[in-house]
């Protein structure tokens, strides 16, 4: 459903309400708190509530506002970040119970950046162990709130489900296979997937360093190009950020696509994608289509060397990644990452130079694209609001995970930025996204196409029945 419910403003509606002082911070993050009190018992969305801290905040926010210190669209909206971003002197576990005692003496660099953005900060979103696929099995994962017996996405999947159920109004996720736009697609909200390189990520657990990107998840593209603008930029601290300026993602926004250029390989697209999929990213291009935006038939390089190596490769990142904690704890070690760390391990020098070798040449292929289109249009999974039941056969049933890396991982090996809308509903309950994929550094395109599709279509104004 939709409606005028505080807890669904959007971010930057809320900021213009608080600016305006219309609505207080500590207004808002009192409601968040008993939201999230009230709710997340059954959602189990947040591993750590720090509402001391957020009202806190909140006060300086109301009072720095109040004085005419206005700090940007995020000044005392409450958010919330993945278990993984180093919160000082908070729990910051991984998704891992080995860490649960882990405190950080310092903020990572996104946290840090909201903090100065003025945004409050209500804690931290659980995830999977590891931020790979799976949640340890000593942890409850989070519950989808359209329907709990469908997936939630992974591997941010509190930052999902509090965005989507009100709880937060915006979220950071991480995406090394899919894991900011699996959770958004899933569960109906908007995900911003920038540049590798782009946002800093310093101060944030890896799970794969050359494929792991930081970014928003929230309800609409406009909120998430507000909240990439305050935590994008080089950064001293993360020699691997990037030193391009960051632009003002919200300016100049139009409601129309008139003199954009949208590729589409309809082959790929329509292979193994289940009927409810297809017909939702159908009429998603029908509508960039009356918006402006000419759709032209490409001709996609093949995914699946790149799918295929993705397994591997990150693999060898997350051995490296716990490489001080891992086979040393291996029996605090859920199967899954465990696993995982082995294959790995197991991978020869010669044999990672080969996936090397083909991910640049994938690269090179995707860029020469590029040359002729603005922004390519993709599904997001190949079927649609998977229950879990379907998710539990992702080990057995090879075409199950297919499914779920086939439109995703290819652009964490290219570090292509991407943008996930919520497009339509399931006969399940359930949601169903797409997503827009454009050149290294154009995040300000992908929000404002993503904007005019919003502009026109209402799925990422509606919200659960809670």
């Amino acid at each position: 459903m939709a409606d005028s419910d505080p807890q669904f403003l959007g971010l930057v509606e809320l900021g213009e309400q608080i600016r305006a002082r219309r609505l207080s911070p500590v207004e808002v993050t009192n409601a968040a708190l008993d939201r999230i009190s009230r709710l997340d018992g059954a959602l189990k969305s947040f591993s750590t509530v720090t509402a001391e801290a957020a009202l806190a905040a909140a006060r300086i926010a109301g009072q720095e506002i109040a004085e005419g210190r206005w700090r940007g669209p995020l000044h005392g909206v409450p958010v919330a970040v993945k278990d993984l971003c180093w919160m000082k002197d908070t729990p910051t576990a991984h998704g891992m119970p080995l860490l649960r005692e882990n405190r950080p003496s310092e903020d990572g660099t996104v946290v840090a950046r909201l903090r100065a953005a003025g945004a409050v900060i209500l804690g931290k979103l659980q995830q999977t162990e590891g931020a790979l696929g799976l949640h340890h099995p000593d942890i409850d994962p989070p519950v989808n709130p359209w329907n709990p017996d469908l997936w939630t996405g992974v591997s941010s999947s509190g930052s999902g489900v509090a965005t989507a159920a009100g709880l937060c109004y915006g979220a950071i996720g991480t995406d090394t296979g899919g894991s900011i736009r699996l959770p958004s697609s899933c569960n109906g909200v908007t995900g911003l997937k920038p540049t590798w390189g782009r946002v800093s990520r310093y101060g944030a657990f890896e799970l794969a360093a050359t494929l792991d990107h930081i970014g928003p998840v929230a309800r609409s593209a406009v909120d998430c190009g507000a909240m990439l603008g305050a935590i994008a930029g080089a950064d001293p601290k993360d020699p691997t950020a990037a030193p391009e300026p960051v632009p003002d993602y919200l300016a100049g926004l139009r409601d129309d696509l008139r003199g954009m250029t949208i590729g589409v390989d309809h082959r790929l697209v329509s292979q193994g994608v289940d009927e409810e999929t297809g017909a939702t990213f159908d009429e998603a291009l029908r509508t960039l289509a009356r918006l402006g935006a000419e759709i032209r038939e490409i001709g996609f390089p093949d995914p699946t060397p790149v799918v295929d190596d993705w397994t591997p490769l990150c693999g060898i990142e997350t051995a490296v990644a716990h490489e001080n904690l891992y086979p040393a704890h291996k029996a605090a070690y859920g199967p899954g990452l465990a696993g995982f760390i082995e294959l790995g391990l197991k991978l020869s020098a010669v044999d990672y130079q080969k996936i090397v070798l083909r991910r640049e040449a994938f690269r090179g292929q995707l860029r020469a694209l590029f040359g002729d289109i603005d922004l390519i249009a993709m599904p997001t999974l190949a079927f649609a609001a998977p229950t879990l039941a379907k998710m539990a056969s992702i080990v057995s049933d090879p075409s199950v995970l297919q499914g779920v890396l086939r439109f995703n991982c290819p652009f964490d090996m290219t570090g292509s930025p991407t943008i996930t809308l919520p497009a339509g509903a399931a006969a399940n309950g359930g949601c169903i996204g797409f997503q827009l994929v454009g050149r290294h550094f154009d995040e300000a395109r992908l929000v404002a196409a993503g904007h005019a599709f919003q502009s026109h279509t209402d799925w990422h104004r509606r919200h659960p029945t809670l």
